[in-house]
């Protein structure tokens, strides 16, 4: 049996991404575009193009607090290779770390599917959940009270004219959330990037995969900073531990 794939043609002396030959994409085609390429199959148009590069940046990095900066860093710190550092990062990327905007889309994507209004879509969904006691995923932040990342992917948005029922559906449950819990919880970076691909027409199953996408160049500069600035095997975060375990004892 053939192994079939619509992704990339590859014939002596020529590479083909979707259709195109990869010399015609080169210096015309950003990186943000090339990836919109190959995950949707067609090119962007202008306002998808500038959103997705958008997309791209906002979520390049977050520090060296994150698992998976933590986890590059240590493994690179072991002694291991660039990629050994970066596939470790990757790997600790899981519905806790990375995975919000991949949960958030699917919520998005099936609810916005419905008929009504988006409010009174928010508003049954949101009682769901706290119903269910399960929490929203999307909204919030451990640091920010308003996450700046939000705000101007949503700016993007309204410059390039470009949003539609996912992105209102978004913004409607981040009111039902503060109505229903009394609590400010703004939508997060995670959350407004999955409404922005929700419109953008992209499988909610890709989530983690924009995230990854992105989080993959921070992971770089983490490791690679730590080969050049640190000394081997360091002792990540040994001041913060605390032993609470059996008292010394003899056999």
């Amino acid at each position: 049996m053939s192994w079939k794939t619509g992704i990339t043609k590859i014939e002596a002396g020529q590479i083909r991404l979707r259709g195109y030959d990869v010399t015609e994409l080169m210096g015309r085609l950003s990186f943000a575009e090339a990836a919109f390429l190959m995950l949707k199959g067609e090119k962007p148009s202008p306002a998808e193009g500038r959103m997705m590069d958008a997309l791209l940046v906002s979520s390049v990095d977050h520090g060296a607090t994150p698992p998976s900066s933590q986890a590059a860093r240590l493994i690179l710190s072991g002694g291991n290779p660039l990629n050994a550092a970066v596939a470790a990062g990757v790997l600790t990327i899981g519905d806790s770390h990375g995975g919000a905007i991949e949960q958030c889309a699917k919520i998005f994507q099936e609810q916005a599917a419905r008929e009504g209004d988006v409010e009174t879509i928010a508003e049954a969904v949101t009682g769901e959940f706290r119903a269910a006691k399960r929490r929203m995923p999307g909204y919030g932040h451990r640091i920010h009270k308003i996450d700046p990342r939000t705000r101007r992917l949503y700016e993007l948005a309204e410059e390039v004219g470009f949003g539609g029922r996912h992105m209102a559906l978004a913004r409607a449950m981040e009111k039902q959330l503060e109505v229903q819990t009394g609590r400010s919880l703004p939508l997060n970076v995670d959350g407004a990037i999955a409404a922005v691909i929700s419109d953008m027409g992209f499988d909610w199953r890709l989530g983690k995969g924009f995230f990854i996408l992105s989080r993959t160049v921070g992971l770089i500069a983490h490791a690679f900073e730590e080969w050049t600035r640190e000394k081997p095997m360091r002792r990540f975060l040994l001041d913060d531990s605390e032993y609470d375990g059996p008292e010394n004892r003899s056999l």
